[in-house]
């Protein structure tokens, strides 16, 4: 099982995510790609709201096709398009992860493949040892 790390001779997290995560020696480990606010049937959210509770939608849909669920994730690396959108975007990780605290990385860029995108979240989760 993975363990949250964390020391004092580091700075501490600016929000709710760990400093770092240590797992196991043979875990098994599923990298998710990058996911965006695109449904199933192929339909952007109407909203960057909505696009980042569909990128997590997705993630999670994902990690339970694998059995596994946001308290599995180790690493997450997530880029938005819009500084104004920071707040909101943790606000949407925190419930998501339901208290689950993981190593996380946050980039602000200029833009993602597709003009219209606004975030795009990608995870590593460990699966239990079986």
């Amino acid at each position: 099982m993975a363990t949250k790390v964390s020391t004092s001779k580091a700075p501490p997290p600016f929000s709710r995510y760990a400093q770092a995560m240590r797992v196991s020696a043979g875990a098994d480990l599923l990298f998710v790609s990058g996911q965006v606010g695109v449904d199933v049937n192929g339909k952007l959210a109407d909203s960057p709201q909505g696009q980042h509770v569909q990128a997590w939608h997705n993630v999670l849909a994902i990690l339970g096709d694998q059995g596994l669920g946001p308290q599995h994730i180790v690493e997450m690396t997530v880029y938005i398009t819009d500084p104004a959108d920071v707040a909101m975007y943790r606000e949407v990780r925190d419930k998501v992860m339901a208290g689950h605290e993981a190593a996380s990385t946050l980039l602000i860029i200029s833009g993602l493949a597709n003009p219209d995108w606004v975030v795009e979240v990608a995870v590593i989760a460990e699966a239990p040892a079986s």
